[in-house]
C-alpha cells in the first residue's frame, strides 16, 4: 500500500512512518520543515528513513496547490494520513489568519486532490481542543463542539467540517483523529513536558499557569500510533475518534513525576491563567475501542520515565 504522510518529519508523523515501514508500506513523507521549531529536529527525525527503499521525502507546502497537484499526478496513493499543520493554542492567538490558512486552507487543498485523483482514504489529525471549556467529562465525539477558545481549536474544527463534506458529496472515508496531548521521544521542544523537562534539568524556572490546576489526559506516542494504524485498517465513510489514554493528571503532578525520573526539584513560578487554556481534557475511548480496537497501554508514570530516558540520551 502507498500511503501519503503529511508533516511526516514532525513528531508523530515521523513515528508514524517508522512504523508504516517496518509493516511493508510504501511511504512518502511531505513536509515544509517550517520554522515553528528547529526544522534540524525535524530532519534527525527522519534521518534514518532517508536510504529506505520503500520512503520518499518531498519538501513543500500544503498551501501550494499546484505543487501538490504535481505530485498526486505523479505518484498514486491509497490513502493520505495528514497530520501537517500549525500546532498549538497560544501561538494560534497571536498568528490567527496563519493558523487559517494551513490548518484550514492546507486540509481543503488535500482533500480536493483527493477527489481530483481519486484517492478515497483520508485520515486526518484533529485535537481535544475543539471541546472548548466543556464541563461534560470525559468528552465524547458525540459532544457538541461549537463553543472553540482559540483560532486553533476552531481551525480543527473547519477541518473535520470538510472532510464531513468531501465524505458526503464524493464518497471520499474520511476519518478524524481527536488526539489528546500526546508525548514521548521526538515531542516538539514547545510542549509541555519537554519543555519542564529541559527546565528543570537546566535548574531553570517552571512557568506554572493557573496554579497547576489544570489537568490533562496525556497519550504516549505508541499508543496514538496504535490508534492511527487502527483507523487506517477501518476507514470506511465518515468517522469520528478521541484517541486519549482516558486518564487525567493535574500539572502539579505531572512535574512531580518529572521530577522523580530526573532526580532533581523544579522551581516553580506561578503564573496567570493563559487566554485559549483548558481546565481540563479527558477522552472518552469507549468508541474507538468498540470501532477500530485502540487500546492504549502506557501509564502516565511509565511513559514519563521514557521520555526522560530519551531526553537524557539526547542531552
Amino acid at each position: 500500500m502507498n500511503v501519503l504522510v503529511t508533516g511526516g518529519a514532525g513528531f508523530i508523523g515521523s513515528h508514524l512512518i517508522e512504523a508504516l515501514l517496518k509493516k511493508g508500506y510504501r511511504v512518502d513523507c511531505f513536509d515544509n520543515f517550517n520554522n515553528y521549531y528547529d526544522p534540524t529536529i525535524k530532519r534527525s527525525n527522519i534521518e534514518s528513513f532517508l536510504h529506505h527503499s520503500a520512503f520518499m521525502l518531498y519538501e513543500g507546502d500544503i498551501l501550494d496547490f499546484t505543487l501538490l497537484q504535481e505530485l498526486f499526478s505523479q505518484r498514486s496513493y491509497h490513502m493520505i494520513v495528514h497530520l501537517a499543520a500549525r500546532a498549538g493554542v497560544r501561538p494560534s492567538i497571536q498568528q490567527p489568519f496563519l493558523y487559517q490558512k494551513v490548518n484550514v486552507e492546507g486540509t481543503l487543498n488535500l482533500l480536493e486532490c483527493c477527489r481530483r485523483f481519486d484517492v478515497d482514504k483520508f485520515i486526518c489529525a484533529s485535537s481535544s481542543s475543539v471541546y472548548g471549556a466543556n464541563k461534560k467529562v470525559p468528552f465524547s465525539e458525540d459532544d457538541f463542539v461549537d463553543n472553540p477558545i482559540s483560532p486553533y481549536a476552531a481551525t480543527k474544527k473547519a477541518a473535520e467540517l470538510l472532510c464531513y463534506t468531501y465524505t458526503h458529496l464524493y464518497q471520499i472515508s474520511t476519518t478524524n483523529l481527536r488526539f489528546f496531548t500526546v508525548y514521548g521521544p521526538r515531542q516538539r521542544p514547545d510542549m509541555a513536558i519537554h519543555k519542564f523537562t529541559k527546565l528543570i534539568d537546566e535548574g531553570k524556572p517552571i512557568p506554572v499557569y493557573g496554579m497547576g490546576k489544570s489537568k490533562r489526559d496525556y497519550t504516549y506516542i505508541d499508543d496514538i500510533i496504535q490508534g492511527i494504524e487502527a483507523s487506517m485498517a477501518h476507514c470506511n465513510g465518515y468517522r469520528l475518534y478521541n484517541l486519549g489514554e482516558s486518564k487525567t493528571i493535574d500539572l502539579l503532578s505531572l512535574i512531580k513525576l518529572i521530577e522523580k525520573a530526573l532526580g532533581k526539584n523544579a522551581i516553580l513560578d506561578y503564573q496567570p491563567h493563559q487566554p485559549g487554556d483548558v481546565p481540563i481534557t479527558y477522552a472518552d475511548i469507549s468508541k474507538a475501542q468498540k470501532e477500530i480496537n485502540y487500546n492504549p497501554q502506557t501509564l502516565i508514570k511509565d511513559g514519563i520515565e521514557k521520555f526522560v530516558n530519551w531526553y537524557k540520551s539526547r542531552r
